[in-house]
């Protein structure tokens, strides 16, 4: 019997169509389950929505429909982005599904009933505007944070869990599994940020909106995010909480692997095992929280790259993505480029390079001549004669380590350097060509059963190679086996060289898998779709047409003078913002990962009304790097972001006037 491996990736937001960055997760998934899958393993790969939420509420409204039409809508986009990149999932969970609805009801229930979960109330200083409420300590000037306005007292009934009761047992679950949160920086930030600092009670009932799961014995609340959304990875497999689960539930859980963002880390790292933990439900067995596809443009003057935002027209979609360079391009792409802990970038012009140079030349081109060479030679047929010479050897030993090298790196999760071992058998084969000279044994009579065996094992290391691909690059590899007219084979039979049947026909005619591409012509290409991006924006925004501003002199209240030794104190430096999102629980903060020097901080300011998530990535700001660190609506913030604010309460974020490196002293 086939072992089981359960996979699932984070459910998406219904608020808008995912860009490039928000595919990125299934595609990763996708290539992790097809290994699997080779390797010998029964797996089952869950994705799907998350569609309940004020925010969802807000924008149903917006659009003049109800909320299920909404969400309708959005997750039959996203789904179909999923089966657009070819990606082999055996469920898709929607949380508005009836059964999960029912059994996130019976969750909260029973977590009510054992005490873990209590009615209570937010209490503290209430912003209308933003509906937020305040600590006494997070007022600024004692208005809101967020948009500066006055505040009142106020008080919300909500209900709790308490996440406290748990915390000591989650630690040490941590500290005796390493390789529970991947990877291990993700892990001490969990630790050292979240739960060693303790833990507070976490709100999962909200009462301010309507579109959620009802709490069925005090319908006035909604169930919140943290147990509607996380609770899917075991609703979609047959969880009951009455002690009534499926056969597949008890097969498939634990999971083996939540594939989830850096950015939703605490979620599935804190809330979620405490929550399984309350509900007698092992632990899954691993969360890797991988890092972000930045969305940046390398065509900048700099050189440095620019913000993206969909009103600049820049954002990158990945049915756009692959109009221009196809399904498997795509995938190669946003796999290959991304590193195992560290952020990837991703731009039109470096999608061409890789076009050209990794999949036109080094792999298609390999194909193509291999093909071309049998058929021009010996008419198609492939033929091992047995004359061997010591060249062949490095060429067999590097084909046969192959798949074991691959396997290596995929159980590490290193899914890019998995691709790049493929490669390096592609390469060799390219070598093996230079090295035997084909062309030149053709010429010799006497050199041709040499001649046959050389093209036998370019078409053997072809074979092992192409099927390796399959996880990573599907169609690809499905159709270089067609041309060699091979089977696809097992992942053991990946380790032995010989098993291409000899006297076997390659195709007459071979296909180009990958054409090269002029970057300019593509580049023009991209701007017309970048203008029509950017029209869609301010169609949306319902922006009128910019009209010109006179320049205004603002004087503003002086505040008492400091010393030398108090200005001495505050530490000024030029930060790169990486990744940026909205803050969840606020209305008017982003929270930025900005990059100063080799460090990054998380830093959240109250400017979502004037920038968007996407516009701050890229962005070189001025930072006040030594500010002791705070809490915004729940979020860590460990620096200031400087801005200049004008007569209407427009904000500016300060930053460099000619190109400076993140780190730079301001002074």
């Amino acid at each position: 019997m086939k072992e089981p491996y359960y996979i699932t990736t984070a459910i998406a937001y219904t608020s808008g169509k995912p860009h490039i960055g928000n595919t990125y997760e299934i595609v990763l998934a996708d290539s992790i389950a097809r290994f699997k899958r080779m390797e010998g393993y029964d797996v089952f790969f869950q994705t799907g929505t998350d569609e309940h939420g004020q925010k969802i509420e807000q924008k149903a409204a917006e659009k003049g429909v109800t909320p299920k039409e909404f969400v309708d809508d959005i997750a039959g986009q996203i789904r179909k982005i999923w089966d657009l990149m070819n990606t082999s999932y055996d469920k898709f969970i929607r949380t508005t599904d009836t059964d999960h609805e029912k059994q996130v009801q019976k969750i909260f229930k029973k977590l009510y009933d054992k005490g873990d979960i209590y009615k209570g109330s937010y209490e503290g200083m209430y912003c209308t505007p933003c509906e937020s409420f305040w600590t006494e300590s997070q007022l600024v000037d004692g208005k809101c944070p967020d948009c500066g306005r006055e505040v009142k007292p106020a008080k919300e009934e909500a209900y709790f869990f308490k996440m406290s009761k748990y915390a000591d047992r989650l630690i040490e679950h941590i500290n005796t599994h390493p390789e529970f949160i991947q990877p291990v920086s993700r892990k001490n930030e969990m630790m050292n940020n979240f739960l060693l600092p303790g833990l507070q009670d976490l709100c999962v009932s909200r009462t301010s909106f309507k579109w959620g799961i009802p709490v069925d014995f005090d319908d006035k609340h909604v169930i919140y995010v943290w147990i509607d959304a996380l609770s899917n990875y075991i609703t979609g497999i047959g969880y009951d909480c009455d002690g009534n689960s499926t056969e597949q539930f008890n097969k498939l859980w634990p999971a083996d692997l939540h594939l989830i963002g850096k950015d939703i880390l605490r979620f599935h790292t804190i809330y979620w095992p405490i929550m399984l933990m309350a509900l007698d439900v092992p632990l899954p067995k691993q969360i890797f929280g991988h890092p972000w596809l930045l969305q940046t443009d390398s065509s900048a003057t700099n050189g440095e790259g620019v913000k993206m935002s969909k009103s600049r027209g820049n954002v990158l979609y990945a049915d756009d993505l692959v109009d221009f360079f196809g399904v498997d391009a795509v995938r190669y792409f946003v796999l290959h480029e991304m590193p195992f802990d560290n952020d990837g970038v991703i731009s039109w012009e470096l999608m061409v390079e890789r076009m050209n140079s990794d999949l036109a030349n080094t792999l298609g081109n390999l194909v193509n001549r291999t093909i071309s060479m049998s058929n021009k030679y010996f008419g198609g047929v492939v033929n091992n004669t047995g004359a061997k010479e010591e060249v062949d050897d490095d060429l067999v030993q590097v084909a046969v380590s192959t798949a074991e090298r691959v396997a290596a790196k995929m159980k590490n999760l290193r899914v890019a350097d998995a691709i790049s071992e493929i490669f390096v058998l592609f390469k060799r084969c390219n070598k093996y060509i230079d090295e035997t000279m084909p062309w030149a044994l053709a010429k010799d009579e006497s050199k041709q059963d040499r001649l046959a065996t050389v093209l036998y094992n370019l078409v053997e290391g072809i074979s092992i190679g192409a099927t390796l691909l399959e996880p990573f690059m599907p169609e690809t590899s499905a159709k270089i086996l067609a041309q060699l007219n091979a089977a696809k084979r097992s992942y053991e039979e990946c380790k032995e060289f010989g098993k291409y049947v000899s006297g076997t026909k390659v195709t007459e005619t071979p296909e180009i898998l990958f054409a090269r591409l002029d970057v300019k012509e593509v580049m023009e290409k991209v701007a017309v779709l970048q203008e029509a991006q950017k029209a869609e924006a301010a169609k949306e925004a319902g922006e009128p047409e910019a009209a010109k501003e006179e320049e205004t002199v603002i004087d503003i209240e002086a505040k008492p003078e400091i010393s030398y030794d108090d200005f001495a104190k505050l530490q000024f430096q030029v930060g790169e913002i990486i990744a940026c999102e909205e803050v969840k629980k606020s209305k008017k903060l982003l929270c930025s990962q900005v990059k100063i020097g080799s460090q990054v901080k998380q830093i959240v300011s109250g400017i979502k009304a004037h920038y968007t998530a996407e516009e701050m990535v890229g962005k070189k700001v001025m930072v006040l790097v030594n500010l002791k660190p705070a809490t915004l609506a729940g979020v860590v913030s460990e620096g200031m972001l400087l801005c200049a604010e004008n007569e209407n309460g427009e904000l500016a974020l300060m930053t460099p006037e000619k190109p400076m490196p993140a780190g730079a002293e301001i002074g």
